[in-house]
């Protein structure tokens, strides 16, 4: 066996060796490597825990914010529409709607029911509120059904949003989300229309319209839609938690909060009457129908102011029931409806001739039937000899011959700056909606017969507003004043605004509009047992009361043959009350009457029923003097 080693010692058996040292020098070196990047992790946490709560926790915040609220608009209250004397023609009353969010509701009730049976199923939660729902509302609302088995219908339905019943009492509406949280309850507005049926074409109809954003009442007719932007307002603004960042609020408290107060819209205080509206839109609508015309409108205006105190036709519609109304029933005909003015017309030749010096009341024409102008043949409504007749007898008479006769001497630029002068062809600017233009042929487009058709009311086309407005000239004398329905804008705290007053219109001198009021007393004057002394619309006088006034029929033109018509007329009228101290203008218009020849032939009667309604309601004081018998015919 070999021995030991010679010089080192014997090793030991591995299994009874030392383990072997480390080496301290490299652990310390991890350990402090460790360390460092264990203090580098946590100050890079810090600095970006600094910079989450700091510097970004406002941008942050909104984000979050975003993710469940919804900014949405508040509705405004809807300005009101009134009388000159603050009647009521249209006003909104706030509502609620109340609405359900089943899906969600349900998810939380069959959580809320794992914990605590004893509340019930979500389906015995859905019965008794129906059952309250019911209690408190009825079994219907405006149409729409609100009885138990109904609303428990809708409750239990799959879906994540359901609108219960709309224009419910706010009262109840709050008393119904107090008690259940998880409905909920929106904002509404009714429009209402105390009047129903009244001037309706003026005023026009609004509703709560859903399909636009954000939902308010919008105006869809009349003033309600001309004047929208000023009586809508501005609205306001909240947020709200809304689901999954759609428009459908979360119900429950808490859930809403203002940002910004809606500004109420202005309110609209009109020159109408509601008493004299009122008892004129019967009148005309009863006239109508008695005279078989297809339409008739009436318009009463202020002689000084220009305001209009009514305006009838005789159809009208439901501002409440606007969709089911036709185009007929909704058209304001009394500023939509153009017409030929017929004899009406012949106050711009009368008022001409005296301002010019060309004739004087009693001055005296040798009238024949008939009169050439360029290639047409004009004559006079009734046949008769070549008579002598005064100025004031060819209107009282309204005979064409002695008309034209006179605008002759007029000629026919200065009659073409008269008509200008009366405002026709041309919007009033009254405020009402709907109104057209009316026509009249430019000067430089007059054939050889446009002046035969002009003095006599043929050839141009006019409104009965415009139509009312000449004579509204001659009543204030001499000085026209365009009509306006607006009277003044009232805040949502009662401060009044003014309507700016129109533009006026010298257009004749006050001595010859007097000259010509006292003139047309002639056209209703009635002289017993002498036709020829008796004017054209006796029925308009007013016993007590001058009266001033035309009568006028105009052949409507024939679409088969594109010539006048024989068999239908515009019949019309317009009369001033009193003539001796004018404080009303009435227009009247009848398309096509065919009835009874009582009220088919003439407005006249019309008039004088109006008249004497005007002389009541306003205590108008009775002529200081009647109305003196003139010579018409010699």
């Amino acid at each position: 066996m070999p021995g030991p080693s010679r010089g080192r010692p014997a090793r030991r058996p591995l299994s009874v060796r030392a383990p072997a040292k480390r080496r301290r020098g490299n652990s310390r070196v991890r350990m402090a490597v460790g360390r460092l990047l264990l203090v580098g992790a946590l100050v890079l946490a810090g600095a970006q825990l600094v910079k989450v709560q700091v510097f970004q926790a406002e941008a942050l915040s909104a984000q979050a914010e975003k993710q469940r609220a919804t900014f949405i608009d508040i509705p405004a209250a809807r300005g009101s529409i009134t009388d000159r004397n603050g009647n009521q023609l249209a006003f909104s009353i706030e509502a609620s709607a109340l609405y359900a969010v089943p899906q969600m509701t349900r998810e939380k009730w069959a959580k809320a029911y794992e914990a605590k049976p004893e509340i019930g199923t979500y389906e015995d939660w859905a019965r008794e509120v129906a059952k309250f729902v019911q209690e408190t509302l009825g079994s219907e609302v405006q149409g729409q059904k609100t009885d138990e088995q109904t609303i428990y219908g809708m409750l239990t339905k799959d879906t994540t949003y359901i609108e219960l019943v709309e224009n419910v009492d706010p009262g109840k509406a709050s008393a119904i989300t107090e008690k259940y949280s998880d409905i909920g309850s929106e904002y509404r507005a009714v429009r209402v229309y105390p009047n129903g049926e009244l001037a309706s074409n003026i005023v026009g109809a609004a509703n709560w319209r859903k399909d636009q954003q954000p939902p308010a009442t919008h105006g869809l007719l009349g003033l309600e839609n001309s004047q929208d932007n000023l009586l809508a307002g501005r609205n306001g603004q909240r947020v709200v938690d809304t689901m999954q960042g759609g428009n459908v609020v979360i119900p429950g408290p808490g859930r809403s909060r203002e940002l910004a107060a809606a500004t109420p819209g202005r309110s609209l205080e009109l020159t109408l009457d509601v008493d004299t509206q009122y008892a004129v839109q019967r009148m005309i609508t009863d006239y109508t129908a008695k005279s078989g015309a297809k339409s008739g409108s009436a318009v009463v205006l202020d002689v000084k102011t220009g305001e209009i105190l009514a305006m009838a036709n005789d159809k009208t519609f439901d501002p409440l029931k606007f969709g089911q109304a036709t185009d007929e029933q909704t058209r304001n005909t009394a500023v939509s409806s153009l017409f030929e003015p017929g004899s009406v017309n012949k106050i711009v030749t009368a008022a001409t001739a005296v301002e010019d010096g060309v004739a004087k009341p009693d001055d005296v024409l040798t009238v024949p039937y008939t009169i050439k102008f360029a290639d047409r043949t004009i004559k006079d409504a009734v046949e008769h000899p070549t008579q002598d007749m005064t100025f004031t007898g060819v209107f009282a008479k309204s005979s064409n011959v002695g008309t034209l006769m006179t605008a002759q001497k007029i000629g026919e630029d200065r009659y073409a700056e008269m008509l200008t002068k009366f405002g026709l062809g041309k919007r009033t600017q009254s405020g009402v909606p709907g109104e057209e233009s009316g026509s009249v042929p430019p000067r430089n487009q007059w054939s050889g017969s446009t002046f035969g058709n002009l003095p006599i009311g043929q050839g141009l086309s006019v409104t009965l507003l415009q139509m009312t407005g000449m004579y509204q000239a001659i009543a204030n004398d001499g000085v026209r004043v365009p009509p306006r329905i607006i009277r003044a804008e009232v805040d949502a705290n009662g401060a009044r605004k003014e309507t700016p007053k129109p533009e006026t219109t010298r257009v004749v001198s006050p001595q010859t509009a007097k000259t010509v009021r006292d003139m047309f007393r002639a056209v209703v004057q009635k002289t017993p047992g002498e036709p020829d002394q008796t004017g054209t619309g006796p029925s308009a006088a007013l016993p007590g009361y001058q009266v001033s006034g035309k009568t006028g029929t105009a052949q409507q033109v024939d679409k088969n043959c594109a010539c006048y018509s024989q068999s239908e007329y515009w019949i019309t009228f317009a009369g001033i009350f009193p003539a001796d101290n004018p404080r009303y203008v009435v227009g009247l218009m009848l398309d096509a009457p065919t009835g009874d020849p009582k009220y088919s032939q003439s407005a006249a009667p019309l008039f004088h029923d109006i008249a004497s309604y005007l002389s009541q309601r306003y205590q108008v004081p009775l002529s200081a003097e009647q109305s003196p018998v003139v010579p018409l015919v010699l």
